[in-house]
């Protein structure tokens, strides 16, 4: 071999190595999609996403069902996006907040959820999906005001998810939305047992200060802080802790802000009394949330999150950005995570808005 033929094999070699280790270190990067036009589904940046779920399906008695035919010409433009990505996946949904009043009583009998898997069968080979993503909000401890919990949810989630596999197969995409919170952790799911079924559990570490809390404060930071428990990577280390692989965490961000009113200027408004007013889509920041209109930008190098205060009206903002989904991205690729999700889609913009960080840091 002349040492110009050996110097070209090197580098082939070479070339397949690094190859190779680039898919190797790429992780899921899943959208949840929670569009009502069909239509909008195109506009967004599909090739720079592994998962797309559809937000959401609901029980309609004991069976999965798709609400309208809006709804189903949307699965349908969501299915097609593999026209441009083929290694997409599309993954139907069931429930959402407010959205699995039944689950509870329905899922307490083996019948019910024998039929609502073979439900989930018949839709998923309808509509050409690849899977499923139950977001029940939750098993075993209160989530929606007024919906059934009980104890045996929890044991019935696993019997669930265990009746899901057996009647779809090992092909079948089979996740979970998690609540990122101790309570939820720790009383909601037999990890052990549900996780041998499970492909990704998506951490839902946003609202991890909600609608119903009288005090501000970060609604999806990376980190706890001495104020506050509850983040990205604490529910993180719990979960490892409870037994779940490191390469079927997802971690959370959110497309959105929350904003609270009537909140006192002490630390320009984090951990302060208020009341919450409203969610804000990122792709209106720049247009409501302007520093001409007096919305004062702040970092919290703690947490490694934004928040936003407007001293006159006295409005505090929690949100992610773009130097957050980025941390957040190179926080999965240091833990060795399986990816990370978002809630969702439609609230970014079309173009260089948060799925564009992410999807830059995950090229480095």
């Amino acid at each position: 071999m002349t040492y110009t033929k050996y110097l070209f094999l090197m580098a082939l070699i070479f070339t397949f190595l690094t190859s190779v280790g680039q898919v190797k270190d790429r992780f899921a990067v899943i959208a949840y999609y929670a569009g009502n036009r069909p239509a909008q589904v195109d506009s967004f940046a599909a090739e720079k996403l592994t998962h797309i779920i559809f937000s959401f399906s609901h029980l309609k008695g004991n069976q999965l069902h798709i609400n309208n035919q809006k709804d189903s010409a949307v699965i349908e433009k969501l299915v097609g996006l593999k026209q441009r990505n083929p290694s997409l996946k599309v993954l139907l949904s069931l429930g959402g907040w407010g959205g699995c009043e039944t689950c509870s009583s329905v899922f307490s009998s083996a019948e019910s959820r024998d039929s609502f898997a073979t439900s989930v069968k018949e839709l998923t080979s309808y509509f050409k999906t690849d899977g499923l993503d139950l977001d029940w909000e939750y098993p075993a401890i209160e989530g929606y005001p007024g919906h059934l919990y009980q104890p045996d949810d929890k044991p019935n989630f696993t019997a669930l998810v265990s009746q899901l596999r057996k009647t779809m197969g090992k092909k079948f995409l089979l996740t979970f939305a998690a609540g990122g919170f101790k309570d939820y952790i720790d009383r909601s799911i037999e990890w052990k047992k549900v996780i041998a079924q499970i492909d990704l559990v998506n951490i839902m570490t946003y609202d991890l200060v909600n609608g119903f809390s009288k005090v501000t404060g970060h609604h999806t930071p990376l980190y706890n802080t001495s104020t506050q428990k509850e983040s990205v990577d604490n529910a993180v280390s719990m979960l490892i802790k409870a037994g779940v692989p490191r390469r079927k965490l997802v971690i959370g961000a959110a497309f959105y802000g929350r904003m609270w009113e009537e909140v006192a200027i002490e630390n320009n408004g984090l951990y302060q009394a208020g009341n919450f007013k409203a969610g804000i889509p990122y792709r209106l920041f720049s247009s409501q949330l302007s520093p001409d209109s007096g919305f004062i930008y702040r970092w919290d190098e703690v947490a490694q999150a934004p928040y936003i205060y407007h001293p006159e009206q006295k409005l505090f903002i929690t949100y992610d950005d773009k130097r957050s989904v980025a941390l957040k991205a190179k926080y999965v690729k240091k833990k060795k995570l399986g990816g990370i999700m978002f809630w969702q889609l439609t609230e970014d913009t079309y173009e260089e808005g948060l799925l564009s960080a992410i999807d830059h840091e995950q090229g480095k």
